[in-house]
């Protein structure tokens, strides 16, 4: 029997290490993901011992990137991007402009030339695919506002790496070309017409594999769903979810030079039109899950822990940069373009690390000689501190964000994002103003609430994070307030003190017990209806609703037990299902 198998080796290694050091950080009230990268430098390649095959594992740690990919798009539309696009496009651009531009005094510092000081910079200015949806995913907020604006930089981040990485190799070479005492003027003239010859097929490619999804797998990758399901068989369901997650992200590569990212999640966001794309998501739960865990474990094996000691005000200045320097500027960004404190910090703490599009370029320009051996090993520091501490980050959100209203005005004003759209017109009518219905969120819970409002002339005011959204509902004639629904101010534009009604349909729990807070010092004898998901929370909140809190299953379940029992005409007992 042939012994060598890599493959297999590698997974049993990574796996069990995995599980392993990650029961030991979960223990000591750490993240999981920071024993995932433990058992990668275990098993790397330097530290004593067994060394699994670093490129098997790469590879399959982009199989979870394009899985995980695939599922965020699965739960993200084409009109939650387009939503977002406002903040999301510039954002990105200026977060990665100022990022690049810090890399690249720090690169200077240290002697670098400027290509290398380019590369460095980009390469920290991209935050990690996996990390990002693994953060929002783990605290519930994947599909609230703040969340999708958080992918949605991220999207642009990664069209921006594409078009980078397409791009560096011709760059190099007209550095090459023009860097000598050589070069001549007629040369240069031919190396600056070939780099923009290449932008434009990357951007022409990208808009092609766009368009074609739009177009036509819209169309088609539904159907093709559809078609497999009516076989019965849960089997090839499967096949055929995984099948068209990695298949259309390897096709996008080689056809389009799209990352695999990008190309799985325009896979999963046409899918998601399928009336199967709940079933899609939860049958590719498991392998996204498995792989990424791989992810985490692959850049384990990447990094040499002599570094920390050898080079630890670099790494230290690394760090920083990424977790302070990009963080701040996108807060800032985040901040300028009126949004609410809370959603700079989310966006801010979701970008504060880095990861595989980093770990490519740096590559890239070590393979081109454009950057020096020391800059990826700086950027793989720089990852693995960031990474493991990013969660931590997250913690101190909703306590910084308290501790900042209480003592600063300035945090007070900017909390409340005070400007034409956070508060209602001197127009209004009085039927807004008094004895409404507060409704916080606009997202598909809160747009049915508003349709039945709508149906029986009950007035309603909407305060709801996303500015557009807010332009689009005054422009239709609803009244609504752009500001966070746990902020007082927000509330209080809203005319909370005088409503009769709070309804809370957004499904991050953290906004709704700041919600409930405010909306109860304001108005005491206020009535509350409460989204939730979570059980747990249900029990924390219970003796805090003035009125009836809604756990997404258990209300499904309700409703749908008393539709059973109404067919087998038990009326009685259907109205004592709706009321347990």
């Amino acid at each position: 029997m042939d012994h060598h198998i890599p493959l297999i080796t590698t997974l049993a290694a990574a796996f069990t290490l995995a599980l392993a050091f990650g029961t030991l950080a979960v223990r000591l009230k750490m993240p999981a993901l920071v024993g995932y990268l433990l058992a990668g430098v275990a098993i790397g390649p330097f530290t004593p011992g067994f060394v699994a095959d670093a490129g098997l594992a790469t590879e399959l740690a982009e199989i979870g990137v394009m899985l995980l990919m695939f599922g965020v798009g699965l739960h993200f539309s084409i009109d939650d991007l387009m939503a977002v696009r406002k903040i999301a496009v510039p954002g990105a651009v200026l977060q990665i402009a100022v990022a690049t531009a810090l890399g690249v005094a720090l690169a200077t510092g240290w002697g670098w030339d400027l290509a290398a000081g380019l590369i460095f910079g980009l390469s920290l200015s991209v935050a990690s695919t996996v990390v990002l949806l693994r953060a929002l995913e783990a605290r519930g907020m994947l599909d609230s506002m703040n969340g999708r604006i958080a992918v949605g930089w991220l999207v642009v981040e990664d069209l921006v790496m594409v078009l980078v990485l397409v791009l560096l190799p011709a760059v190099g070479e007209l550095m090459a070309g023009t860097g000598g005492s050589g070069g001549s003027v007629g040369t240069g003239g031919n190396a600056h017409g070939a780099l923009l010859a290449t932008l434009g097929s990357a951007l022409l490619k990208v808009a092609l594999f766009i368009g074609l999804m739009l177009a036509v797998g819209r169309k088609l990758l539904p159907r093709l769903l559809w078609l497999v399901a009516q076989t019965g068989s849960r089997e090839l369901f499967r096949l055929c979810v995984i099948a068209a997650a990695i298949g259309i992200a390897v096709g996008a590569a080689q056809l389009f030079g799209v990352s695999f990212a990008l190309g799985a999640f325009f896979a999963g966001m046409v899918l998601r039109e399928s009336e199967f794309s709940q079933q899609a998501a939860e049958e590719s739960l498991p392998l996204r899950d498995a792989f990424a865990v791989l992810f985490f474990v692959s850049v384990g094996m990447l990094f040499d822990p002599r570094v920390l000691v050898e080079q630890p005000l670099q790494v230290l200045a690394v760090v920083a940069i990424i977790m302070l320097g990009k963080s701040l500027a996108a807060a800032l960004l985040v901040l300028a373009f009126r949004y609410p404190l809370n959603t700079s910090l989310i966006v801010s703490a979701s970008l504060a690390q880095i990861g595989e599009f980093s770990f490519i370029l740096a590559g890239l320009g070590v393979a081109l000689g454009l950057m020096p051996e020391a800059g990826r090993t700086l950027v793989l520091a720089g990852a693995i501190v960031s990474i493991a501490l990013n969660p931590l980050l997250f913690a101190a959100i909703e306590p910084l964000r308290r501790w900042m209203q209480e003592r600063s005005p300035l945090a007070r004003r900017l909390a409340s994002s005070a400007d034409a759209l956070g508060e209602l017109p001197m127009s209004t009518e009085e039927k807004y103003l008094s004895g409404q219905t507060v409704l916080v969120g606009w997202g598909r819970v809160g747009r049915r609430i508003a349709e039945a409002l709508d149906t029986h002339g009950i007035p309603y005011v909407v305060v709801e994070r996303n500015r557009e959204l807010v332009e689009r509902l005054r422009a239709d004639g609803k009244a609504a307030v752009a500001g966070d629904g746990g902020d007082a101010m927000a509330l209080i534009q809203a005319h909370i003190a005088r409503a009769a009604l709070l309804v809370i349909a957004v499904p991050d729990t953290v906004d709704v017990r700041a919600a409930l807070g405010c909306a109860q010092q304001l108005n005491p004898a206020l009535q509350v209806m409460v989204r939730l998901h979570s059980e747990d929370e249900a029990r924390l909140l219970a003796d805090r609703v003035n009125g009836r809190i809604f756990l997404g299953e258990a209300e499904l379940a309700r409703g749908m037990i008393a539709e059973v029992l109404q067919r087998y005409g038990l009326q009685d007992q259907r109205r004592s299902a709706m009321n347990t």
